[in-house]
């Protein structure tokens, strides 16, 4: 039984690699042909991309956790490894400049493998000063990544990043599939803290579940795991796991974690209640079902503004269904900017290479912005969507005691039913969250569908 299993998991990896192997030519095609033009419009012959370095903690000997630059992991999976480089001249194979030191204090880096390396001109060196050797001799060089006086070239150039930025707003296939994967693994990781909770686990003990069962190293989260219990759920970027056990007092979990694979990145939330026949477990069924209203929304020609508005009716409507508001209608609501207290943030962002991916506001290659609607300054894409985008959405609705404070000071508070809403702050509030990639004709739901298939 157990043979059989590890050879089950070993049909599945050759399987994917075979996948990922077959889509990689075509994305780094896409990726130099969109770097050739980049580099044409601004006048540069040759591009260094910078992979990064690791730093060291202050009075200390010990490194800060790397984090590769995005420009970098573009081109090739190589999250892990700093002082590399990537080295294109158009029209030239791309080269690879590969950090592998001798090194007996920690293990170097295993020299390169896998589907992608025949694509690249591969020179390995043993210190970050050799970097430089394999640089461009000639022309002009643009420089991207964290500046470092070893380095040479104009350090990123405006120009050349909004044009690379912009055109990083449709995903290929390949980049499609990482983030897909991204979504299977960050869903393992969710049902495992699912479970932690209803076994009454803490928010420490539920953040380690999460690791183990998305087979993620801490350092290897694409953000920090919010977990959060209680009223703790109020705080949009809660990351400080308690580590005491919540016992008979867990009222509710909402968790926002997601998941790494090639580099690319997932982002899920899920809101879950204590008592699953209360209140509070209707709240979050109007809340999954109106999300999901939204997410029909998504397809090509619709601005994504419009997303967000609609978001803010919703809660609106879901304020007087449930008699947190009185006296007024979702339109009134939204209108006297009741339910900004309780939706205080965006419905969404641009999801790839990184979390809150590049150009959400990019009207063109130039960097021309799409400027936000008034009263919503934490909206975080104005994009009229395209095929091929990635991004989320996750609308709210929060107790948060400081914006509450702030509501109760004004004439909007004869409107607010604020015996009801004292009932509720010790649930914090309530996050749904997918991963969507637009079609030519709608949309595929990357979260869902990876719930679904686990």
């Amino acid at each position: 039984m157990v043979h059989a299993e590890a050879r089950r998991r070993g049909d599945i990896i050759r399987g994917m690699n075979d996948r990922f192997a077959e889509l990689y030519p075509q994305h780094l095609e896409t990726v130099k042909q969109r770097h050739d033009k980049a580099l044409a419009e601004t006048g540069y012959d040759h591009i260094i991309i910078f992979g990064g370095e690791i730093h060291i903690q202050f009075l200390d000997d010990t490194y800060y956790p790397f984090k590769v630059n995005p420009h970098f992991k573009a081109w090739v999976p190589i999250v892990d490894n700093p002082h590399c480089f990537i080295v294109y001249t158009p029209g030239e194979k791309p080269r690879l400049v590969y950090y592998q030191p001798v090194d007996y204090w920690y293990k170097p880096a295993s020299a390169p493998s896998g589907y992608w390396v025949e694509h690249f001109d591969v020179r390995v060196i043993d210190s970050p000063e050799k970097a430089k050797e394999h640089f461009p001799k000639g022309g002009r060089s643009a420089f991207v990544g964290e500046p470092n006086e070893m380095h040479g070239g104009d350090a990123n150039p405006e120009a050349l990043l909004n044009a690379l930025h912009f055109e990083r707003s449709w995903k290929t296939d390949y980049e499609i599939a990482c983030l897909t994967e991204a979504n299977v693994r960050g869903v393992r990781g969710h049902r495992a803290a699912a479970k932690a909770f209803r076994e009454g686990k803490s928010e420490f003990e539920i953040h380690i579940d999460f690791l183990l069962h998305s087979s993620q190293a801490e350092e290897e989260l694409p953000y920090g795991n919010i977990i959060a219990l209680n009223e703790n759920a109020s705080v949009l970027h809660y990351l400080n796991h308690i580590r005491e056990q919540p016992g008979d007092l867990r009222n509710s979990f909402l968790i926002d974690a997601g998941a790494q694979y090639h580099g690319y990145a997932s982002d899920i939330t899920r809101t879950y209640a204590r008592d699953e026949q209360g209140e509070f477990a209707k709240m979050i069924a109007a809340m999954d079902a109106m999300q999901q209203r939204l997410c029909t929304m998504a397809k090509p020609g619709i601005n994504y503004i419009d997303i967000h508005m609609a978001a803010h009716k919703e809660v609106a409507t879901i304020l007087a269904d449930f008699e947190f508001v009185h006296g007024l209608d979702a339109d009134g609501i939204v209108e006297k900017r009741i339910s900004s207290t309780f939706f205080p943030h965006g419905v969404g962002h641009f999801l790839g290479l990184q979390v809150h991916d590049v150009a959400g506001f990019h009207q063109d290659r130039a960097g021309c912005i799409i400027a936000k609607p008034e009263g919503h300054p934490y909206l975080r894409l104005t994009r009229i969507i395209d095929p091929r985008m990635v991004f989320t959405v996750e609308p709210g609705l929060y107790f948060i005691e400081s914006l509450l404070a702030d509501l109760q000071k004004t004439e909007n508070a004869k409107y607010v039913n604020w015996t009801k809403v004292d009932e509720f702050r010790k649930f914090g509030g309530i996050r749904i969250e997918d991963d969507i990639v637009v079609t030519d004709d709608g949309h595929v739901n990357l979260t869902r569908q990876a719930f679904a298939d686990a």
